[in-house]
């Protein structure tokens, strides 16, 4: 077989395999020495650096969920405490109107019972006020009864001497 003569590059002899794997084991004698672990610590760190950032991540969000919670639960006790006052108000109004109704009830119970013995002491005056006038008037025509009766003093002694006996006899 002729042998293509390729550049030296690509074929390399011996030698300068032999130099090209010391070197390269040098480099990679080196590099695992002082390198890598640098790398690796430098890698490490990253990776911890993130799941820390993680966890913290996750604990804010833990946190805001929380949070969330606690604010749904002010909201909902707030709420309550809305409903409560609401309730507390309708109540008290609803006192304050039962006793202005109350109050209104008495009052007037009482201006009518008022106004009853305003009217009875009314309808006695006014019945004294007749038997006054009826017993003038029975007087003024009694008088003029007798006076027309009793002329003479025969008729005055018969009527004298009647009411005597009237008077005995009871």
């Amino acid at each position: 077989m002729e042998s293509i003569n390729l550049p030296s590059i690509l074929t390399p002899d011996f030698g300068l395999f032999f130099w090209m794997l010391v070197a390269f084991l040098v480099v990679f004698f080196l590099l695992a020495k002082f390198g890598f672990p640098v790398i690796t610590n430098m890698v490490e760190e990253r990776k911890n650096f993130i799941d820390e950032s993680l966890r913290k991540a996750h604990e804010a969000q833990e946190r805001l969920a929380n949070i969330e919670k606690e604010g749904e639960s002010i909201l909902q006790e707030a709420r309550e405490k809305q409903a409560q006052i609401l309730k507390e108000a309708a109540e008290t109004r609803d006192a304050i109107v039962e006793q202005a109704q109350e109050k209104a009830r008495s009052e007037g119970s009482r201006l009518l019972d008022e106004a009853k013995v305003a009217i009875e002491h009314e309808k006695k005056a006014a019945i004294a006020d007749i038997r006054q006038q009826v017993a003038t008037l029975s007087v003024e025509i009694a008088e003029k009864v007798l006076k027309q009766n009793l002329r003479d003093d025969k008729s005055q002694m018969d009527l004298i001497d009647r009411m005597l006996d009237d008077v005995s006899g009871k």
